[in-house]
């Protein structure tokens, strides 16, 4: 597959925080996010989770399902748990042609609790990760042979978060675990995107691609604010318009062959950051990078 441009509803509606864009339909999200130039979308919680609903839908917007967020527990189930638990999500995005799953580990995890700051995210067990990543690999094995591969999501506000968490994630997991790369992530944990996508490009296969106003970021780090208000706060933007050095990410994908999805994921409060006017901006600068890379 050649590389394509997605966009998370996040632009729109916020999962973690319904508030945001509670008023706004399913409708204006997909027709908006095509009118800004998008082939698909990543699933959102104002999206029917029925493949003979939601395909219709999609298709009268010549738009296709990128992927979708599953909420993993594998340090707390086992991996016939999983299994078991993931295949409503499993069955959709398989049945709607997509070939990645967006998996993060959510045990004990923060980033949706408004009320507890960012920096006191819980840490992993490190006598676990052995067996963790056994179990994170035999379970994407099986979803492999159900045509969908895990894309692993370092998150900001869960076990793993930074660079050294992800190095330990790949150390310890089988080449059936793919890595999703989040700049914006990256960078809030106070790393270098760039850095990681060198290191596990082999392994990268779906990139998240949010920027990062750095004056928010010192700001809201000063304050240790929690993860929610730290969007609210407007952290995080499209790309091209913060600090996240895109045209040298992308010359390591385009290096390393890269062939997935490009996805803006930049959650705002959308009644500050007009959603139609960033997800353009975000289509044409995303399409300039990736067409300078070669990507596209």
């Amino acid at each position: 597959m050649a590389v394509q441009l997605g966009i998370n509803p996040l632009t729109w509606t916020n999962d973690d925080l319904p508030s945001l864009g509670a008023e706004t339909p399913l409708e204006t999200c997909l027709t908006e996010g095509r009118q800004a130039g998008f082939a698909g979308f990543e699933l959102g919680n104002k999206f029917p989770r029925q493949s003979q609903i939601l395909e219709p839908i999609l298709a009268s917007h010549n738009l296709e399902l990128v992927s979708g967020w599953y909420s993993g527990n594998l340090l707390t189930r086992s991996v016939e748990e999983e299994i078991a638990a993931v295949q409503p999500h499993l069955t959709l995005l398989r049945e709607l042609g997509a070939t990645v799953m967006v998996f993060a580990e959510v045990t004990d995890c923060i980033h949706g609790d408004q009320g507890k700051a960012v920096h006191l995210r819980p840490w992993f067990p490190v006598e676990r990760w052995q067996e963790y990543g056994e179990k994170l690999t035999e379970f994407a094995r099986y979803t492999q042979s159900q045509g969908v591969q895990i894309a692993y999501h370092h998150h900001m506000g869960t076990v793993i978060e930074s660079a050294e968490d992800v190095d330990y994630l790949m150390e310890y997991t089988g080449e059936e675990v793919g890595l999703l790369l989040d700049t914006g992530h990256l960078t809030f944990a106070g790393d270098d995107p760039l850095a990681v996508a060198k290191r596990w490009c082999a392994r990268i296969n779906h990139v998240h691609c949010k920027d990062i106003r750095p004056d928010v970021l010192k700001d809201v780090k000063n304050r240790k604010t929690s993860f929610l208000d730290a969007v609210l706060s407007g952290v995080f933007t499209v790309p091209g318009d913060g600090c996240v050095d895109y045209p040298a990410i992308f010359n390591v994908l385009k290096a390393s062959h890269y062939d997935g999805w490009l996805v803006v994921e930049a959650e705002q409060d959308p009644t500050i950051a007009h959603p139609l006017t960033y997800a353009t901006l975000g289509y044409n600068n995303l399409h300039r990078f990736a067409k300078d890379a070669g990507l596209i």
